[in-house]
């Protein structure tokens, strides 16, 4: 798939690291370094404009590697950018740990995963298909 994409960034287009990779690193494209404190968020801009077909959304998520030894993460992951959008993609960064964390220009901050969706058509109805969990919610199937 090709998607037109415009780079005012000082840093080169999101790419796949490996031949299996789902998601494309996200960099941050900013003029000074961002100190996120503790619990404290902003929105980090990556001077990356898409264009993408109808049907597609890009997901913006974080990157693991960060969540997991930094505290780091996308505040509304996975975001969505739609096909329809053709501001700059900008990624809500947050701090959930203890200490500052300084974000740097170029900094790989979240990933991107192209995906594709279908749009739903309500038909309104007044009973639904019963199944065997029925109405259980949240926790009804158990931890183990």
């Amino acid at each position: 798939m090709q998607i037109k994409i415009i780079n005012k960034s000082s840093h080169d287009l999101p790419h796949y690291e490996t031949i299996a990779s789902a998601g494309m690193d996200l960099r941050a494209n900013i003029t000074e370094a961002i100190t996120l404190k503790p619990l404290g968020r902003a929105i980090i801009k990556t001077g990356l404009f898409i264009e993408l077909p109808m049907g597609y959304e890009a997901q913006v998520r974080p990157r693991s590697g960060l969540a997991a030894k930094k505290g780091i993460t996308v505040l509304n992951a996975p975001g969505t950018i739609d096909a329809d959008y053709r501001g700059e993609v900008g990624v809500i960064l947050v701090n959930v740990s203890n200490e500052d964390f300084i974000v740097e220009n170029g900094e790989r901050i979240a990933q991107m995963v192209i995906a594709k969706h279908e749009r739903a058509e309500w038909i309104s109805t007044t009973k639904l298909s019963e199944t065997s969990r029925g109405e259980g919610g949240f926790g009804s199937t158990g931890v183990k």
